[in-house]
């Protein structure tokens, strides 16, 4: 919420992501950025060039937007993520909101 206050909507989605990871980082979490996310179809692995752009403490994906609006696909982009890793908790934030509040999607993955 502090660095959507202090730097407000309308900047590439680049800028949040590694403005986030550098919060929480400094809070003592662990964040690992760009991680790839490889695809994985009849048991071969396939390097496609997914990537998350946060996983926090080897838990929570956090999908970065700065868009007008999310579309339906950036929600399930995000379930297929946790799907493929086998996580349970995934944030879908988008930053070009007038409050971070209207823009924080919590999806749950029931695996």
């Amino acid at each position: 919420m502090e660095l959507h206050r202090k730097i407000g909507p309308g900047l590439l989605e680049s800028v949040y992501e590694n403005a986030l990871a550098y919060e929480l980082i400094n809070t003592g979490l662990l964040v690992q950025k760009q991680l790839p996310m490889p695809f994985i179809y009849k048991e071969i692995k396939m390097d496609i060039g997914y990537r998350l752009d946060l996983l926090i403490e080897n838990k929570v994906i956090v999908e970065v937007k700065s868009i007008e609006t999310l579309a339906p696909v950036h929600f399930s982009q995000l379930l297929t993520y946790l799907k493929l890793s086998e996580k349970k908790l995934g944030l879908l934030i988008n930053f070009n909101c007038k409050t971070l509040k209207e823009g924080v999607h919590r999806i749950v993955n029931d695996l």
